[in-house]
């Protein structure tokens, strides 16, 4: 269970957290480029309008070197599966995917058509006991 901003309040929701990673071009001139694309105001509507319609509350994407991180909190019923359905037929999705590939490459070990590839995760804190 996870407290999460509903309006004016909190509330309890369940939510999944998933993360993933993928790389840049290693071009200094280009990470620029796709930093400016995700200022905000960057990515299309259109394109923000399918995450939230997918179930995604928060989505936020980090950037190491030419590394990126994308962190990603949904509500229970969220299915990624659904998700690639769906952005499969959605034309602004699939042009902002394009525009995107400018800019990214698979990471060294990503199969052919792989992109965000997803991240195990291996600590957290929370599940560590206390010092008494």
């Amino acid at each position: 269970m996870k407290y999460t901003p509903s309006g004016d309040h909190w509330e309890n929701r369940l939510v999944q957290r998933l993360c993933f990673s993928l790389d840049l071009k290693e071009d200094p001139k280009l990470i620029a480029q796709y930093r400016k694309w995700h200022e905000p105001g960057g990515p299309p509507p259109a394109v923000t309008q399918s995450l939230r319609d997918a179930g995604i509350q928060s989505l936020e994407i980090y950037l190491c070197g030419n590394r990126l991180f994308m962190v990603m909190e949904a509500d229970d019923a969220f299915s990624m599966e659904n998700k690639m359905r769906s952005d499969a037929t959605n034309e602004a999705v699939l042009a902002w995917e394009r525009l995107m590939w400018n800019f990214q490459q698979p990471l060294p070990w990503a199969r052919d058509g792989e992109k965000w590839l997803p991240a195990e995760r291996i600590y957290d804190l929370a599940s560590q006991p206390r010092d008494a």
